[in-house]
């Protein structure tokens, strides 16, 4: 990277690089205000007559597979997190080139994990260059401390495909995990011994990349059924003993919470959606997969089986709490975009009102229309929000990039935007004047719902009528702020960071919303 890189305020007021990894950028606009232009990107043209006529697709490993597809110097390569932190396949293909001899990959992982920390001597090798996804952990914090060659890109679920299908991101192979396949190339993610539910992350790089590879552990006779990723599209298939553990889909971020003032914040969020009016016969509801999200669920549940209310669907990240108003009738369908827990495994691939997505039917910005702002409400964490309901899920309040955006941008599409945090974590305050990293434009959030009361954004003046004289604590944010920070004793400090960018957000249209800078 560059010692000089030239910054431009853009219309969030944030300094911005208007370059990034050798490719120039546009700023932020504002929200809507950039329109693309031009056709998609398209994969290359094959001839059939390239492959076995017998369909049988397999090689003998991951690295006879990256050789067979030609992978050389500087080339960007792929990998799906449906197995979250049970991932094996991308460290073996990252191994798999380093065997081949290749150097400055550019790794373009939907999102990483703790248990990919070993990309990180992979960096230091010289092997992988730089990364282009979500960073969670060690990854996230090894970028902040500027160690990493290039700067991290960081966008949504639907701005990862969107950077695919306009050709912002041009993915040379993609290496794809598959709980269960063909020799042909089929690949299904709702049964095997690794089942992970969902492969819709997966879904563009199998379609644009210019090579597929499927690596699996469950090997079935043609032809895989269901298929989520079709043969046609992949190169080879490469058969291994595992693929990862289907028990680290569930994560510590997937669990109910338990504490008294979680509960009660997710008790507010799912009185509002009651209160509002929000929650009536026929509506549709996401919820993250953080603790307090998972607890409103339960909270909504039964207010639902209490009032005789029915959703038309909800959307996950899908749960065992999604899965029980399935099976309890609560709602007709889970429109499914990554499943995180086993019950979401199984339920998907047993019940067909359990439907797997993708990024392009839900998130993509750039198309004809997305799932998203179907939704009329979505539950949201963040690590920040300020008094403009700006908010911040990427970096912590000391600048460290430690967590991905996921499809969290993209739900901010829904009819109502609700993020659910405590006011003050380890003593230090939530709701700041300003932001640490901008994630989120405070026009896109509604509501914020703290223990110590819900805050609803003065441009929302139809959902403050609404709940007028209800029993909900409706106070001011900057109140709730004042309050949080006596209790604390003070304000936060701000953190103390270097003039170097490190990463960079993208907003869900593909322009730059913030930088990421070294931290010390």
């Amino acid at each position: 990277m560059s010692d000089r890189i030239d910054m431009v305020q853009n219309a969030a007021g944030r300094m911005v690089p208007t370059m990034v990894n050798g490719k120039p950028q546009i700023p932020y606009l504002g929200v809507g205000k950039y329109q693309p232009r031009g056709r998609k990107a398209a994969p290359l043209v094959r001839s059939n007559k390239d492959y076995p006529q017998n369909g049988d697709k397999r090689v003998v490993d991951i690295e006879t597979a990256l050789r067979k597809c030609g992978l050389r110097d500087g080339m960007v390569i792929s990998n799906h997190h449906h197995l979250r932190d049970g991932d094996r396949v991308a460290l073996m293909a990252l191994a798999a080139a380093e065997k081949v001899g290749v150097k400055d990959l550019m790794w373009f992982p939907s999102a990483s994990f703790p248990s990919q920390q070993g990309a990180i001597e992979l960096m230091e090798k010289g092997v992988i260059h730089h990364i282009e996804g979500s960073m969670n952990g060690p990854l996230g914090d090894y970028c902040t401390q500027g160690k990493m060659r290039g700067m991290g890109v960081l966008r949504s679920h639907g701005g990862r495909w969107q950077a695919v299908q306009d050709g912002e991101v041009h993915i040379d192979i993609a290496v794809i995990a598959a709980p269960m396949a063909d020799a042909f190339g089929n690949a299904d993610g709702s049964h095997g011994k690794s089942a992970c539910g969902s492969l819709g992350f997966a879904l563009a790089d199998s379609i644009y990349a210019d090579a597929v590879i499927v690596v699996t552990d469950t090997l079935v006779p043609f032809p895989c059924i269901p298929w989520q990723i079709q043969g046609n599209n992949v190169d080879c298939v490469v058969e291994v003993e595992s693929i990862g553990n289907p028990a680290k889909i569930v994560s510590g971020t997937t669990q109910i919470t338990r504490a008294p003032d979680r509960l009660r914040i997710a008790e507010f969020v799912a009185r509002f959606l009651r209160e509002s009016g929000i929650m009536r016969n026929g509506f549709s509801f996401q919820a993250g997969a953080g603790g307090i999200s998972l607890a409103f669920v339960d909270y909504l549940r039964r207010m639902m089986k209490e009032d005789g209310v029915k959703a038309r669907f909800v959307r996950g990240g899908s749960t065992k709490y999604l899965v029980d108003l399935l099976q309890e009738g609560l709602t007709d369908y889970i429109l499914d975009g990554q499943t995180i827990d086993l019950d979401g495994v199984k339920s998907i691939g047993n019940d067909p009102r359990h439907v797997a997505t993708s990024p392009f039917t839900s998130y993509n910005y750039h198309g004809k229309g997305s799932f998203a702002s179907l939704v009329d409400a979505v539950v949201l964490g963040a690590t920040e929000v300020d008094v403009n309901f700006n908010a911040n899920v990427v970096t912590h309040s000391d600048g460290r990039l430690m967590h991905g955006i996921g499809g969290w941008q993209n739900c901010l599409e829904a009819g109502c935007t609700i993020l659910a945090l405590p006011s003050f974590r380890n003593r230090i305050p939530v709701i700041v004047d300003e932001v640490t990293t901008l994630t989120g434009p405070g026009e896109m959030i509604d509501v914020v719902v703290t223990e110590r009361g819900i805050s609803i954004n003065p441009n929302r003046p139809d959902l403050l009528d609404v709940v007028k004289g209800s029993s909900l604590s409706i106070r001011p944010i900057q109140d709730i702020k004042a309050e949080v920070e006596k209790i604390c004793g003070g304000k936060p400090a701000r953190p103390k960071l270097g003039d170097r960018p490190v990463a960079v957000v993208k907003w869900v249209d593909g322009t730059v919303l913030d930088t990421v800078f070294q931290t010390g």
